[in-house]
């Protein structure tokens, strides 16, 4: 089980084909801060039937967009 669980299944049940989510709203999502090993599980985001899309820094937002 990952911890970015909570995450994943958070994106599939919105249904959407695109989301756009903030630091703060995924940190509220999963009940931890997202750090550098959000690069490493955003794969598993796959077998839910969407992607990570652009990650940016800047404006503290992660897109998401379904395959």
């Amino acid at each position: 089980m990952s911890k970015f669980d909570p995450l994943w299944e958070y994106i599939q049940k919105d249904g959407n084909s695109s989301l756009l989510l903030t630091f703060e709203e995924i940190e509220k999502i999963t009940g931890i801060p997202i750090d550098h090993s959000f690069l490493g599980c955003k794969k598993e985001l796959n077998q839910y039937g969407y992607q990570v899309g652009k990650i940016s820094m800047k404006g503290q937002t992660v897109s998401f967009h379904q395959i």
